[in-house]
């Protein structure tokens, strides 16, 4: 059972935060977590680089074993007083409420901000091969897609959301809780830079490469841990992980090389989803939407 921990108020403009775990607790276990998770993929000895398929398949026997255990930080250390009202797989995101919603209106709301993206492959004729059947037979056969699309997106999300967040939130405000957990996400990939290493690239050239990624992880940890927070739901950034993976970053360089006119159609969608992401993230994340009335849900 949780351990049960002293109650504090802290005092907000809006009114008090009920404090069920100490910063070092919360804090500490998330740290811990994330140390397992970027571990486990380093378990094995291997010749090989992160691609192959022997590789890929020990990595995913690792992320799946810590999925097991992660949980288990969430159940020992969670308070009474919120296990008096909610289940630990409620808290964690996996309830029936809302479930619909959350599955499609934050995947459309990303949609709305890969416009441009999204434009621009309608023009070149991708979206046609996403209506073959042979293109999805072979993607499920690929374990690479797998690792991408699937099992990548599945424990991250599970691991630095599903797991983390809901500690987190026994302690901080939401707006501060969004924060650590991406923090903490964007260090985990940091871990690229030893592979980039022993694949002979230039120091600089790692690094640079690195620190972007540490960049955009992070930007995308915090709307991630948006979308879980305002929906309490776990299938809303796993859903969206997946589909921006999908999308990868936005290519600008294939914009600057379309012919003029249609260059300044696609700068416009690039633009128009931008605006139209911001201007419909507070509707469209509105937690009364996602039935979600867990203990943080007040303080939004």
């Amino acid at each position: 059972m949780a351990n049960e921990i002293t109650t504090e108020q802290h005092p907000e403009a809006t009114g008090t935060v009920t404090v069920y775990l100490s910063p070092f607790v919360s804090v500490g276990a998330c740290f811990v977590i994330s140390v397992i998770y970027v571990a486990s993929l380093y378990v094995w000895n291997s010749k090989h680089d992160r691609d192959h398929p022997s590789t890929i398949k020990r990595r995913f026997f690792s992320v799946f074993v810590v999925m097991l255990v992660a949980p288990f930080f969430v159940l020992t250390l969670t308070s009474k007083d919120v296990f008096q009202r909610y289940t630990m797989w409620q808290i964690m995101g996996f309830r029936k409420e809302g479930l619909f919603t959350a599955t499609f209106v934050p995947l459309l709301l990303t949609m709305v901000l890969f416009l441009g993206p999204l434009s621009v492959q309608l023009s070149n004729g991708i979206w046609r091969i996403y209506s073959e059947p042979m293109y999805w037979m072979n993607a499920v056969r690929n374990l690479v897609w797998l690792r991408n699309h699937l099992v990548a997106p599945l424990s991250e999300e599970f691991t630095f959301r599903a797991c983390m967040l809901p500690l987190l939130l026994q302690t901080f405000r939401p707006s501060i809780a969004m924060l650590i957990t991406p923090l903490l996400f964007g260090l985990a990939h940091l871990h690229h830079i030893k592979e980039r290493l022993q694949n002979g690239r230039p120091l600089r050239e790692v690094l640079i490469i690195s620190f972007f990624q540490f960049f955009y992880t992070t930007i995308f940890g915090i709307y991630s841990a948006h979308l879980f927070v305002r929906s309490g739901h776990f299938v809303a950034p796993f859903v969206v992980h997946a589909f921006c993976n999908h999308m990868g970053f936005p290519d600008v360089q294939e914009v600057q090389s379309q012919p003029q006119r249609k260059k300044y159609l696609f700068i416009g969608f690039y633009v128009l989803g931008l605006v139209g992401w911001i201007v419909l993230l507070p509707t469209l994340t509105t937690p009364s939407w996602y039935t979600n009335n867990l203990f943080w849900a007040g303080e939004l």
